[in-house]
């Protein structure tokens, strides 16, 4: 916007675009308006790429929104000197270019007039309604007097939650972006790192997530140019050698990929399927990956093929006949047609060897196909026009990542989580790291619904997408119908039921931040850390019955949940009463008391007390600086709780055998740990819940007379520093 000014001309030219003169626009948009039955010269290239798209479009409130721009924004020059109108123009037309619809291209000519000009939203709101209002608003930036430091990252939150609503307010920001860095050479060189810098970290990916692909590649290519300038020389200057390689004799070579497109052609012709075969040159960054990738570029490295049809079961028969006349290589083919990616993105890809044995990698997909896949969202018009266009009121997404193209499930979740981040900073830095993820899974839920997570999530990321703080209760989980860690990484497909205790006992264990990839569960698990200090073991202490994390894919389990927590409630517990009326009370992980043992407590951060045996080292460690212990009773009870762990030689039907001798001692297991076999011993941690305390020496023989378990004893933590 208008702190980004720019300078005329852009490093990069893209194919098939041609570039407005920028000093020409000018010049006519200070001739200022004109009569009213007819469009301002200098808005005309808007009108024509918009009718292009929208043949019906009524102009006549682009014509109002641009003499209110270029009115508002006379006498106000960039910093490379054309009048300040051009920007806004320009933004226009990139849009108008990709099909946005009317509404979105009255907004991006009006997008900076309320942030540096006297004209006011309810101005704005007035003269072109609240959708225009609501898009203007939505990327308009926040004063740096107002916020400091923060602005940047606080007006970078404000327009994400714009867009959770309405989608076209980003839609505008890429513009905006993508005009400032084609012309951001008369910044300073830091400053033009700056901004570069944070176009590849946020803007970038959101372009990549909404699927504007045309908008994506070049921010990519101008970014390359200014942080990595000697490898964009080094790029440009390949790629200005393969398209003009001469022979011995002085003529050009043919180029590789047009010799395989024109043997596609005359396939498909005869074939009677209707295609059109183009050759896709790849963007300096592609072409960049690639030479990485591969080593050496080859001569079809440079482009790929493009086969465009009129219905989806075209790009099939189209698939059918090149891996019948060619070599198809089996290891490049996707489909994502039968299963689109997140962004909305269609298309097969396979490669096939041409007859001089070059590869070349071919995208087919429909021409429908092609415009969502170069504009993304863009590409839906008006999304909201369902509802008759009165507001930026989206319905409600069902479960799945595509049920609401304009409130992706990627968005929805940012948003959940951007309000557990109220510190700028840590928002910033957040954002930046769930951005930088590129690839996202589907997995199922039991209950039909599915969730999106990006790849290399585990079941710890899905219990949190699931149940947000509810799942600080979480006690292990399924697997495509296995138990399973909650450290297991699930893959795309996977089915997976999450297990929750039925209290408030449990809480979240340190490690599960060492298997937590999406930042709901990196926040929400640290605040719970954060203010439950005293239940939070050391590094390698773990809490009782927390799942052990060693292994990603489970092995045989028991047959019940996996992991335990804290039994907790206001005033006191399902076994302990403290003298201190409506406090939390808590039972020590480091001790795991149980009636009838003798307990004493002490108040922790927060004014909660913490539950320990008398004989637990942390209590003579807190008398030792000062702490004054809180009285403690055990309150009637029927039933309780308490956590074995049994240590045993392995053997087969060794967790039949040690279940089966819980359930004759009328114990029902609560959780279950069994951790990584070592030097043939394997160590078993069960939360039990007994009908009496009189039932826990009997219960503990029972188990020890197991066949291979050599020792069976309560459960003991390291404590936390208190």
């Amino acid at each position: 916007m208008s702190a980004e000014a720019t300078s005329p001309g852009a490093p990069i030219r893209r194919r098939g675009r041609p570039r407005i003169d920028l000093r020409r626009l000018g010049r006519v948009a200070l001739l200022g308006p004109v009569s009213r039955d007819r469009l301002p010269d200098a808005i005309g290239h808007v009108a024509e790429a918009h009718r292009a798209h929208h043949p019906d479009a009524d102009l006549s409130i682009l014509h109002r929104a641009y003499v209110l721009a270029e009115s508002s924004h006379r006498g106000q020059m960039r910093k490379s000197g054309e009048p300040y109108i051009t920007h806004p123009l320009a933004v226009t037309l990139i849009l108008a270019q990709l099909g946005a619809e009317t509404t979105t291209l009255t907004a991006s000519l009006l997008h900076d007039t309320v942030e540096d000009t006297d004209v006011t939203l309810d101005q704005v709101r007035d003269e072109f309604g609240d959708e225009v209002c609501y898009l203007v608003d939505g990327v308009t930036k926040l004063e740096k007097v107002d916020y400091g430091a923060a602005a940047e990252p606080e007006t970078f939150r404000k327009m994400l939650v714009a867009t959770g609503d309405d989608v076209r307010v980003m839609s505008i920001k890429l513009a905006d972006r993508l005009h400032n860095m084609r012309t951001l050479g008369v910044m300073r060189p830091e400053k033009q790192a700056r901004i570069a810098k944070v176009t590849r970290d946020v803007l970038i990916p959101l372009a990549e997530r909404l699927g504007v692909q045309a908008l994506k590649t070049e921010l990519e290519d101008l970014v390359f140019a200014i942080l990595h300038p000697e490898e964009y020389e080094r790029t440009r200057a390949l790629i200005a050698a393969a398209s003009a390689r001469p022979d011995g004799s002085g003529a050009a070579r043919q180029d590789p990929l047009a010799a395989i497109a024109e043997n596609v052609t005359t396939v498909l012709r005869e074939a009677g399927i209707p295609a059109e075969v183009l050759i896709r040159p790849r963007h300096f960054v592609s072409v960049h990956r690639v030479g990485i990738k591969r080593g050496e570029l080859r001569g079809t490295d440079f482009g790929r093929l493009l086969v465009l049809v009129g219905e989806d079961a075209d790009c099939y028969a189209v698939l059918g006949e090149l891996h019948t006349c060619f070599t198809p290589v089996i290891s490049e083919f996707k489909d994502f047609i039968a299963a689109p990616k997140f962004n909305l993105y269609q298309s097969l890809h396979t490669a096939v060897v041409g007859e001089d044995g070059a590869v070349a990698e071919v995208l087919i997909r429909t021409h429908r196909m092609h415009k969502v896949a170069e504009a993304g969202v863009i590409a839906l018009g008006n999304p909201y026009a369902a509802d008759g266009g009165t507001g930026p009121q989206a319905a409600e997404p069902a479960d799945g990542e595509r049920a609401d193209p304009t409130r992706p499930g990627w968005l929805s979740r940012l948003l959940e989580w951007q309000q557990s981040a109220p510190d700028p900073d840590t928002f910033w830095t957040t954002l930046r790291a769930d951005l930088a993820q590129d690839r996202e899974i589907t997995v199922f839920r039991t209950d039909g619904g599915t969730l999106g997570l990006p790849a290399g999530a585990s079941c710890v990321d899905a219990a949190y997408a699931q149940y947000g703080d509810r799942a600080h209760n979480c006690i292990g989980a399924r697997v495509n119908g296995r138990l399973a860690t909650l450290g297991t990484v699930l893959s795309d497909g996977d089915t997976v039921q999450l297990l929750l205790a039925e209290d408030a006992a449990s809480g979240p264990s340190p490690d599960w931040l060492d298997h937590a990839r999406t930042p709901a569960a990196r926040i929400a698990i640290t605040g719970w850390l954060d203010t439950h200090p005293e239940d939070t073991p050391s590094p390698h202490g773990g809490r009782p019955g927390q799942p052990s994390q060693g292994h990603s894919r489970p092995g045989p389990q028991p047959q019940g949940p996996v992991g335990a927590g804290l039994a907790t409630a206001p005033g006191g517990t399902a076994t302990a009463v403290v003298d201190r009326p409506d406090a939390t009370v808590r039972l020590a992980g480091c001790c795991t008391p149980v009636p009838p043992d003798a307990v004493t407590g002490f108040v922790v951060r927060g004014g909660a007390v913490t539950v320990h045996r008398l004989e637990c080292p942390a209590v003579a460690r807190m008398r030792s600086v000062g702490r004054s212990p809180v009285g403690v009773s055990w309150e009637d009870s029927t039933e309780y709780r308490v956590t074995l762990v049994a240590e045993s030689f392995g053997r087969p039907r060794l967790l039949a055998d040690l279940t089966e001798a819980i359930a004759t001692a009328d114990a029902a297991i609560i959780a279950a740990t069994v951790e990584p076999p070592s030097e043939q011993r394997v160590r078993h941690t069960y939360t039990l819940q007994l009908p009496d305390a009189a039932g826990l020496p009997g219960l503990m023989r029972a188990m020890r007379d197991v066949p291979g378990v050599y020792d069976v004893s309560r459960a003991r933590h390291p404590a936390a520093a208190l």
